[in-house]
């Protein structure tokens, strides 16, 4: 089965995005900031995607994204940024950090999978 790993402060968004990806079939694995979220990698959880907030708490979404790609197994996994930030610097810092791609929220059930199989073809 295919694991996503969301990770975001807003507990309304994590149970919004964790409802719309078990309907469609995934595994979801949640962590509420960065740190929380490489204390999982770390300790084995091995997600095919990672969906992640760029504001939150003890570490963003970036430093996270940088931390995340150092992790063993973890260089190649599609990593996107869910925010309400729109500030084309902050997409390029994310980039640079090893972020596949970008998402404006609000994002709609259909929008959100439909990016997903175009990071996961055939999932």
């Amino acid at each position: 089965m295919t694991t996503v790993m969301l990770v975001d402060d807003s507990a309304t968004m994590l149970m919004s995005l964790k409802s719309i990806l078990s309907k469609a079939g995934y595994a979801v694995e949640t962590a509420v900031h960065g740190k929380e979220a490489l204390d999982k990698l770390s300790k084995g959880v091995k997600p095919n995607l990672i969906i992640s907030d760029v504001n939150m708490p003890q570490m963003d979404g970036i430093t996270f994204a940088r931390e995340a790609r150092k992790a063993p197994g973890m260089r190649f996994t599609p990593i996107l940024m869910l925010t309400t930030e729109t500030e084309q610097a902050k997409r390029v810092e994310a980039k640079a950090a090893g972020a596949t791609g970008w998402l404006v929220k609000p994002v709609g059930p259909d929008q959100l999978l439909g990016v997903i199989k175009q990071v996961l073809p055939g999932a």
